[in-house]
């Protein structure tokens, strides 16, 4: 079990390189079943979720490379093996459900466990099974698999009941190589969703709208190779940001798109955190002073991201104040609250808000990293506290962050990370 072990106290300061979008890296890379020519991705982050993606994408009989210290994957023209995307795959990642519509579209079959991936609260697939059978698709549920089936699928009109990032990737996916137009209503307007059209139109798909709400797809009959660079992580960047802010230094982040993160800026700003964007794609943010109290409600976007809320509950919990933060996304993102009053945090939950007193210090303490985000928010609170921290179940945080580790050391963290058996708390 790994474990990362942080000496508080010690503000960063330096430069990190923002890498390519986790979450836009892992539906293109899905989206790879659309075509059988060759596709070559830029930007793609070496993470635990996409090395997941990849051995699905080879067990379905993709050839695949990945070249990890360049950032790259490159798929040569290839024929399908297999329908299936098996348990040992999908358990670990949710995003693998995403193979779903491109193997409707193409092959017409599909069989996939019940996807899994971080506990934070009911994430149904429902609004995926919506709109493929809208689309034409036929499924069934027997022994943890869903399977689907679709002779040919027919564009049409979908709304969502709720902008779900997946749903509508799945949908968007699926409705390329559809008969006739798909008119996708309600969906998620997320930078991902545009950075997944780019790429499907750079293959040859009709894709218009995407980034607003009503997104047309015109299908076609098949879909060519293309290269494409990955976007910026948005979310990687916010951390490092809120890094910079918790520890009181001064970062230089670099390889940023500043469009994508407007709600956690002005909500930095309010903070009283310094940014400002010397160059184009290049942020300074530093602080000196405690953080002023917030009033935050997560939201879809444009809104402000769910994925940052418990790396901001870190910052808020040493406010000159009280702050309070809204979930309205996932039902159960405040997994992390308890391991923060264990470090001295005073934090009380009432429904979906989460009532943060800010407090002088914090202190290390041995902690539990639940999930992905949680792990994030403990580093960067482990960064200010007194003391030291010792976080366990640490591989969670490979799932979102390439070498977080040792990107933090450069910025002069005193942490080490060690991997040994240790007792889990149930």
């Amino acid at each position: 079990m790994s474990r990362i072990i942080i000496e508080g106290g010690i503000p960063l300061k330096g430069r990190v390189r923002i890498q390519g979008s986790k979450n836009a890296s892992l539906p293109i890379m899905a989206a790879c079943l659309l075509t059988q020519e060759a596709v070559e991705l830029e930007g793609v982050p070496d993470l635990e979720d996409v090395r997941t993606m990849s051995h699905l994408l080879k067990h379905l009989g993709v050839k695949l490379q990945h070249i990890r210290q360049k950032e790259r994957i490159k798929i040569s023209k290839w024929s399908l093996q297999n329908y299936t995307a098996p348990h040992d795959y999908v358990h670990r990642m949710r995003a693998s459900f995403l193979v779903t519509g491109p193997l409707l579209a193409r092959f017409g079959r599909v069989k996939i466990s019940l996807p899994g991936g971080c506990a934070i609260g009911n994430r149904p697939i429902d609004l995926h099974l919506k709109g493929l059978t809208a689309l034409g698709a036929e499924f069934s549920m027997e022994n943890g698999y869903i399977e689907a089936e679709a002779k040919k699928l027919q564009g049409t009109k979908i709304y969502l009941d709720y902008p779900s990032v997946g749903a509508t990737e799945n949908i968007m996916m699926a409705a390329t190589l559809a008969e006739g137009t798909t008119v996708l209503e309600n969906a998620a307007a997320e930078p991902e969703i545009v950075d997944l059209a780019n790429f499907l139109n750079a293959l040859g798909a009709r894709v218009s709208g995407a980034g607003t709400s009503l997104i047309r797809i015109e299908g076609v009959s098949s879909l060519h190779g293309t290269h494409h660079t990955i976007i910026p992580d948005r979310i990687e960047a916010g951390t490092f940001m809120i890094a910079a802010a918790i520890s009181k230094g001064e970062i230089i982040l670099e390889n940023v798109l500043v469009e994508h993160l407007k709600s956690v800026i002005a909500k930095l700003q309010e903070a009283g955190v310094y940014v400002e964007e010397i160059f184009d794609g290049v942020l300074h943010v530093a602080m000196e002073d405690k953080p002023r109290p917030l009033d935050i409600k997560t939201l879809p976007y444009p809104g402000f991201p769910t994925d940052l809320q418990p790396q901001f509950m870190a910052l808020l919990t040493l406010a000159n104040g009280t702050s309070v933060i809204t979930e309205t996304v996932f039902e159960n993102r405040f997994m992390h609250v308890e391991e923060l009053c264990r470090m001295g945090a005073q934090i009380r939950i009432d429904g979906r808000n989460a009532i943060i007193k800010g407090v002088e210090s914090l202190r290390g303490a041995p902690v539990y990293a639940t999930d992905l985000r949680a792990g994030a928010a403990l580093v960067l609170a482990a960064t200010a506290a007194q003391g030291v921290t010792e976080i366990r179940v640490a591989h969670h945080i490979d799932r979102g962050y390439a070498n977080f580790d040792q990107r933090l050391l450069k910025l002069g963290a005193r942490l080490r990370r060690t991997e040994r058996k240790v007792q889990v708390r149930t």
